[in-house]
């Protein structure tokens, strides 16, 4: 068996796509990257690896927990900053009727 235990992926995931709201994207997240490549068998035609480190997804609460994991165990890891979005200034429909308004009115 191998000591190479290869490289890690530190991470934030991101918010879903199918909801607006930020649920399960606030911890961090330790996965491998993949150490060969996927093989499509020939009786089956499944596509398939023999890498058993890409099934390992740890979670953290935060990243230097996720951090202090790594280097205890010996992990080589490349930590992936989440991008940072502009807050979103909610808008009301109230306001295109607002008096004093000063944009004009399109509709």
């Amino acid at each position: 068996m191998s000591q190479h235990k290869g490289l890690a992926r530190i991470f934030q995931p991101p918010k879903s796509a199918m909801q607006s709201g930020r649920g399960n994207s606030h911890g961090w997240l330790l996965e491998y990257a993949p150490a060969e490549a996927k093989v499509l068998d020939p009786l089956t035609g499944w596509v398939g690896s023999g890498d058993m480190n890409r099934q390992i997804r740890l979670q953290f609460a935060t990243r230097e927990q996720a951090l202090a994991y790594a280097e205890a165990q010996g992990i080589a890891y490349e930590v992936e900053v989440p991008a940072t979005s502009a807050a979103m200034k909610p808008k009301v429909y109230a306001d295109n009727f607002r008096f004093g308004r000063a944009e004009n009115w399109s509709h």
